[in-house]
């Protein structure tokens, strides 16, 4: 079976199994590698780069050769090798618990009960609950699951389609390793930065696929465009800016703003801001329902990408034969 096949069957499978499924809630790998990797830090850490590349390399490396080496010993056993993709999809994707960690949020906000809707959005990003209102915790959320569409389900269906089973983990890996040190704390300014560099460069495609998806599926496809080509470029993060400028015009709201984080201030510009109204507990089950069909479309991209790629190297070889 050619590699674009197994890459098309596991990876509808993967997604099948997390919309079912969601994450395990016990022994996810994802948990498993961020446990070792944490580990690794408190080995390695110095406030010094070049330890956090290092840090980095080991980390990040070793997910991807072990991947690598599963995939080659199912290469000849295309079963195996769709049952591994799956596997692999399921567990890097997370579109399933982030809808899910959201609506939580939405349900409690609809309810009236901010103290739930607090205590449960540090489940779905790092901000400050304490500091929020309800309208800012339905803003923080909406912003989280657009940047989580990317990070979570898009860019890893991306690196699937370019990789295989070495592109899932790996992509997956760099995410988790930005996630855990490449923020701006004092801690790990300096050790995080090779990681959040890697992160940027692993992100740039599944962001731009996921703002343009979120275009085409949005229902608002100009003040979308808009509110990309205006405010992404404002944004701090180069990969979050597109794909929350893209959300915000598709559902016609204002993001960004003054952000909190344990303590750090952060006044980020505001996406959206000139056609865009502010963010009501409604819209994140808007932001949810948009975030699913950008899957679903990404799914599909990746799929006719591979196969096309697929079909492109099967046709040289016949011709050189």
């Amino acid at each position: 079976m050619r590699v674009d096949r197994v890459f098309a069957y596991g990876a509808t499978a993967g997604l099948i199994a997390d919309a079912a499924l969601g994450d395990p809630r016990r022994g996810h790998p994802v948990a498993g590698f961020g446990r070792a990797a944490a580990r690794v830090e408190s080995l390695l850490w110095r406030d010094d780069r070049g330890r956090g590349a290092l840090h980095t390399l080991l980390c990040a490396g070793g997910a991807v050769g072990a991947a690598a080496l599963a995939a080659h010993a199912v290469r000849n056993r295309p079963a195996l090798a769709v049952a591994l993709t799956a596997a692999a999809t399921w567990s890097v994707v997370g579109g399933t618990s982030l809808g899910r960690e959201a609506r939580a949020i939405g349900g409690a906000l609809a309810a009236g009960d901010l103290d739930l809707a607090q205590e449960r959005l540090p489940h779905l990003c790092g901000r400050d609950p304490h500091s929020l209102d309800g309208p800012q915790i339905a803003r923080a959320v909406v912003e989280s699951v657009a940047e989580n569409t990317s990070d979570a389900v898009v860019g890893a269906l991306v690196w699937g389609a370019i990789g295989g089973v070495p592109g899932l983990v790996g992509f997956r890996a760099v995410n988790t390793l930005d996630a855990m040190v490449g923020h701006k704390s004092p801690r790990h300014r300096r050790y995080g930065w090779a990681s959040a560099r890697l992160d940027d460069l692993a992100g740039w495609p599944g962001a731009r696929l996921t703002a343009a998806l979120a275009v085409v599926a949005g229902g608002r496809p100009s003040e979308a465009v808009r509110a990309w080509k205006a405010d992404a470029g404002r944004h701090p993060s180069p990969n979050a800016g597109p794909v929350e400028a893209a959300f915000a015009g598709a559902l016609g709201v204002r993001l960004g703003g003054t952000l909190a984080y344990a303590g750090r201030v952060e006044h980020r510009p505001v996406l959206n801001g000139e056609s865009g109204r502010d963010v009501r507990s409604t819209d994140i089950e808007r932001a949810v329902r948009l975030s699913r069909r950008v899957g679903l479309l990404a799914l599909g991209v990746c799929v006719v990408g591979r196969t096309a790629v697929g079909h492109l190297v099967a046709g040289r070889k016949r011709g050189r034969a």
